[in-house]
């Protein structure tokens, strides 16, 4: 028989270590719109804790996700009528602390979950049930396939239509989601090309299976594109924009797909976007009856949870890295705890990470016992 905790009418509960639920938290707040994260976002040092109502989890967070669109949400470029002060962070893991009745149907007080929904840069997280995710336990490695790995599976799937033999370039490979997309391509037999920005980068991409790695910082992409790959390359996955989405455009093969998954380059600039050479575009597409797809998540969060078993899965056997950065080579040293979110944007648009940035929340038991 599992305890209960209806939380829909009661301020007043213990989680299942026996500490009690402090009734405040700290928190990150966009409090003015901005691409530059730092003016933008303001963390609270005392906002209440939130209460699950029926159908929620309170999830206390142990490790969050960082990602390029934190700052395209913090400049309000998603949704233009939302005016601040709103919650960010889009992805966390955690245990259930308390639930609703109705919630505790199907979870229970101390369960591992991960999710996907705005607000995650807190110290604890309203999650509806229907949208939690059940895990084994609390890794950080689960983490890394809420958003970046779904967005690669699900963005290669219904978009690439890859075959085996074809080329596959992924920009921005060793990033979090770049990581993903070039092992799915691997398994679906492609040859695949990844750039990168250091040796170290290029080390790990080899380390999961990329055919030929492009350190952009040493080489010429376009290039080596041009020389190595004189019939053009058959699929692109393309986080960049600016320069990389031009050249990207210009090595597709006959009948190449290119999918824009992000646009890294522009995301701190005022503008938001840095100028292509798009007049060229009808063009370049009808020479080669080639085309150009956006990829957006939300857009495809009917087949989500079946991505998401299929990686976790893929996981749990040992067929998928899921390469987790956590800041230990950065300056100050490993992200941990809200106030250095801050600092692990800042890593990730200076292109230092290997794999998927993620901040620890440690969480120190005061148990009553």
């Amino acid at each position: 028989s599992r305890p209960i905790l209806d939380m829909s009418y009661s301020r007043h509960f213990l989680d299942f270590q026996g500490s009690s639920i402090p009734s405040s938290m700290k928190k990150l707040v966009v409090t003015k719109l901005s691409q530059n994260f730092r003016k933008a976002v303001t963390l609270q040092q005392d906002s209440p804790v939130p209460l699950p109502g029926d159908g929620d989890l309170l999830v206390r967070n142990r490790f969050v996700g960082i990602n390029a669109s934190d700052i395209n949400y913090s400049a309000g470029r998603y949704d233009a009528s939302v005016k601040p002060p709103f919650d960010i962070g889009f992805e966390g893991v955690g245990e259930v602390v308390a639930l609703g009745l109705s919630a505790s149907a199907d979870y229970t007080v101390g369960q591992a979950v991960a999710y996907v929904k705005a607000g995650s840069f807190a110290e604890y997280t309203v999650v509806p049930a229907r949208h939690a995710v059940p895990l084994p336990s609390v890794k950080p490695e689960f983490l890394t396939l809420m958003v970046s790995g779904a967005t690669a599976y699900l963005s290669l799937k219904e978009l690439g239509d890859l075959s085996e033999g074809e080329k596959v370039l992924v920009t921005a490979a060793a990033g979090g989601t770049g990581q993903f997309a070039v092992q799915l391509a691997k398994k679906a037999k492609c040859h695949v090309i990844g750039t990168c920005s250091s040796d170290e980068k290029g080390g790990f991409l080899k380390s999961i299976g990329c055919d030929r790695t492009v350190n952009y910082k040493t080489e010429n992409v376009e290039s080596v594109l041009r020389k190595d790959y004189p019939e053009g390359v058959d699929v692109v996955y393309e986080s960049v924009g600016g320069e990389m989405f031009d050249l990207a455009l210009n090595a597709l093969a006959i009948k190449g797909r290119l999918i824009v998954i992000g646009f890294i380059a522009g995301y701190q600039n005022p503008t938001g976007l840095q100028p292509i050479k798009a007049e060229l575009l009808p063009a370049k597409l009808l020479k080669k009856s080639a085309s150009v797809r956006g990829f957006f998540l939300n857009h495809y969060l009917s087949d989500y949870k079946m991505a998401l078993q299929h990686l976790l899965k893929m996981y749990e056997r040992g067929d998928l890295v899921c390469e987790v950065d956590f800041g230990d080579m950065s300056p100050e040293g490993k992200f941990t705890g809200l106030e250095s979110v801050f600092r692990a944007v800042d890593y990730m648009y200076m292109g230092k990470n290997i794999g998927k940035i993620v901040v620890e929340l440690p969480h120190s038991v005061n148990s009553k016992l």
